[in-house]
This record gives structure tokens, sequence and C-alpha cells, in this order.
């Protein structure tokens, strides 16, 4: 084999540039076939991005978006006889019932109620699309991050934004289709394979970006080392790497470094300004809560989501109380007026910013964790988990807000009505991006592999 060390510059951009552009319209023509492949005319597909807001660890429906004046009524009892008993992690099914210490009011022309802990998304009521009959089938954390983002409580499948990635492709060749923000230096449990793309080429796995410092990892060059020197060395190193991969088709690990080479050049270039919240106004800045030391680092993810839209990238998942933080097994009260008051006015500043710069209506905007919690106490002051019947919310992207679909029972146990399992809302969610569930396929040892896992349907209410 032989290697030119010593191209001129114009040589090395012609054939690096070349080969750059190769990739993207290669990527651009799959990805349209894809997308045309599995489109359905009954789907609306007004939603070009989502940005989903992950609450890691579960938030407590019943103390948000779900009100149950029966639970503090019978507090301190157990749980009557007539709801039907489940298996909680814990073992608390015959605790006494926790009293709910909020107070709610009615929000917009909706009259959607909303707990003092959420007051500023509270104003966004009319924008809001409430699933309050969610249905998970994982107990514990690891299953259910893992469902949430996969469908599957097992490990090994592509996680939502790989489908998107796959079916759509990103708009922008310069930055990842697929962008992961956590607000720590924990990930959520099961670790990067909730963002990773199971049997589904490596190419569509999510980018994590860093909670602090530069939310890019290495995009400066190395000390002393001039452009043209690692423009170089990247050539090199491709070379290396494409004479490796042609004696190993279908190595999509080793294809995926490749791409990733590829992107890297392209983001040195275009990801600093991207990232750059420097640009934001003041007031901008502040309507996001970066001038508040609770709200800065969800809020700082936030503001990075709305500029990663504008870019073009089709999936950003924000993590708060990334590593099962929100997991309020006791102080309750303690653990979740923390994370409601960090995540509540950035929220909000995302909706009001995303609508006035019209960006609303084809960013899909979902607010929800792995499953919410229990009426029963545990410890005497926390809630255990409950994947029974729990609460998620979707904004923008054709949603029809201003609307609560589903119930559950009198004390936020069960679903009881508008069941929507994690298939559905994965389905829902597709389809608000124009991709029919059904006809995603993704060939797997020959058998064709869809993102709901064969199961779902869509919530055709959402969009009514």
């Amino acid at each position: 084999m032989h290697y030119e060390h010593a191209l001129s510059r114009r040589d090395l951009l012609a054939r690096t540039g070349a080969g750059f552009g190769a990739v993207a319209l290669s990527g651009l023509m799959a990805a349209e076939s894809r997308a045309s492949s599995a489109r359905s005319s009954h789907v609306l597909g007004k939603a070009k991005s989502v940005i989903f807001c992950f609450m890691d660890g579960g938030p407590s429906h019943l103390d948000t978006f779900d009100p149950k004046p029966a639970v503090n009524e019978f507090a301190g009892k157990p749980l009557p006889k007539t709801i039907r008993r489940v298996i909680t992690p814990m073992g608390v099914g015959e605790n006494p019932l926790l009293e709910c210490k909020r107070t709610w009011k009615q929000y917009g022309e909706s009259g959607i109620p909303v707990s003092d802990w959420y007051q500023h998304v509270g104003e966004h009521a009319d924008k809001l699309c409430v699933l309050r009959a969610c249905v998970s089938d994982a107990l514990n954390h690891v299953g259910g991050v893992c469902q949430m983002n996969t469908g599957s409580i097992l490990g090994g499948r592509p996680c939502l934004g790989s489908w998107v990635n796959y079916g759509l492709g990103s708009v922008n060749q310069n930055l990842p289709g697929f962008v992961v923000l956590l607000d720590s230096d924990r990930e959520p449990p099961g670790g990067n394979r909730v963002w990773g793309t199971g049997f589904m080429a490596a190419t569509h796995q999510g980018t994590k970006f860093q909670p602090t410092g530069t939310p890019i990892l290495y995009l400066d060059n190395p000390a002393g080392v001039s452009d043209a020197r690692q423009q170089h060395k990247l050539a090199f190193v491709q070379g290396l790497n494409r004479d490796h991969a042609a004696l190993r088709p279908g190595d999509t690990e080793l294809e995926a470094r490749i791409a990733s080479y590829e992107l890297a050049f392209r983001m040195q270039a275009h990801a600093p300004e991207a990232v750059d919240l420097a640009q934001e106004t003041q007031e901008t800045q502040r309507l996001y809560g970066l001038d508040e030391k609770e709200t800065q680092p969800f809020g700082k993810n936030c503001l990075l989501a709305r500029r990663l839209v504008e870019r073009g990238v089709r999936f950003i998942q924000l993590y708060s109380g990334s590593g099962s933080k929100w997991d309020a097994h006791s102080n309750i009260e303690g653990n979740h007026s923390k994370y409601c008051r960090e995540t509540d006015k950035p929220i909000a500043g995302l909706l009001t910013d995303l609508e006035r710069r019209g960006l609303l209506d084809e960013t899909l905007v979902i607010w929800g964790g792995e499953f919410g919690r229990t009426p029963m106490s545990e410890k005497g002051d926390g809630r255990d988990h409950n994947p029974y019947g729990f609460t998620m919310w979707l904004a923008g992207g054709g949603v029809k807000g201003g609307q609560i679909l589903g119930a559950t029972d009198d004390f936020g146990m069960h679903a009881v009505s508008g069941r929507a399992h994690i298939h559905d809302l994965h389905a829902t969610m597709l389809a608000a991006m124009g991709l029919d569930h059904t006809t995603l396929i993704y060939r797997h040892q020959g058998r064709p592999e869809r993102p709901t896992v064969n199961e779902g349907s869509v919530v055709d209410a959402v969009f009514a």
C-alpha cells in the first residue's frame, strides 16, 4: 500500500471534498428513498425535528399534570380494594396513600390543570396535548429507559432517534442528525445503548454533547497543529480506514468510524458556531433561565436544542436528572421541587422561543420519563415506580394543543381509558415526522424490523 504524505493543499481539498460530497449525496439519496417508502397518506408529518425532554428517573404524574383529589381524601389509608393490585419494585402495594401537597391551577382557554411545580409550562397549556394514560412494560429504570427509547425493555434494538435519523437523514450534513444532551456527567440507566443503534448501522447513533465546557469534544486542533497538518493526517487515516474496509464489507462499526472522521472534518468548521450561545441576546438567555444557577444547566441545553433545530438536526434528546435523579423513593417534595424548578422555566422558554421564531409548527416537543409514580407511599414520604398509568405531553409539530387524552383511575394507578402504550407513543411521534411505523423497515438478518416491534397504533386524536 502506498499513501501520499505530501499532497498539495489544492489536491487534498479536491480529493477529500469529492469524497465528502459523495458521502453526503449518497446519504441524502438513501434517506429520501427510505422516507418515501415509509410515508403514508394518513400521516400528517408537519414536524421536521424532535426535541425530547426526558425526565430521567420517572416524574410523578400525580404531582404535575394529573390531579387526583381522592389520593388526598384517602391519604394515610390503604389503596381501596376496588383498585386492582399491582407488582411494585419496592413492594409498597399496601402502604398508605401519600398526600399530594401541590396546588393546582387551570391554565389557558383549555383549562388544563397543572401543578405549581410547572407553573411556567402551565402558561403554555393551550399548546399541550397531555396523554394521561401512558403505559410501559418495565418496572425498573434500566428496562424503562430502554423501552422508552427503543421500544423494548431488553437492550439490542435501535433507539427512536436512530430510526428517525435512518428514515429521514440530516438536513445539515455538517452536524449530526441525532444529538444527546445530558445535564450531568452521569449517563442514564443502561448507558449509551439508549441512544445506540442496536442491530442498525452504527452511523445512525446519537452523538453525545458534553454537559460542561465545550459541548463537542476535540473539535479544535491539538496545540501546535495547523489546519493543513490536520487535514493531511485525516486524509492519511481515511486512506488506511478505506483500505481496511474494502477487505471487510458490511462492517458497520468501521463504516461508522469512517463517517465520523468525515463528519468531524466538516464539524470543525461549522459546529463551533452552532454551539456558541454567546451569539444569543441577553433577553433570550434570560428566557431560558441562563441567568439563574438552578435553571442554567438544563436551560443551556434547551437553548442549544433550539439552535440545533434551526440548523437541521432531526432529533435532540435532553436528559434532566441524568442518572435516575428523578427517582423519588423518599422525600418526593425535596426531589421533585428541585428538578421541576430546574426544568420548568427552560422548557417554557423553549416553547416561547420556538413559537416566536416560527419553528414550533415544525418541531415536536415531548416531555416525560420512563414511567410515573404510585399513589402509595414509600419510606413515608416518597413514591414507587408506576408503569401502569402515567403522563406525557406533546406540543408543536402538528399536534393539537389544549387537550387531554386518556385517563387513569381515581387514584392515578391504572390507565382506564385512552391507553397509550410506548409502542403507540413511538408510532405517534414518527407520524408527526411523516413516517409510518409499519413501513419504516430495516432488514436485519433477512427479517424486516420496524421501530415499534411490529406493534402499536398512531394516537390519531393527537393531531385531530
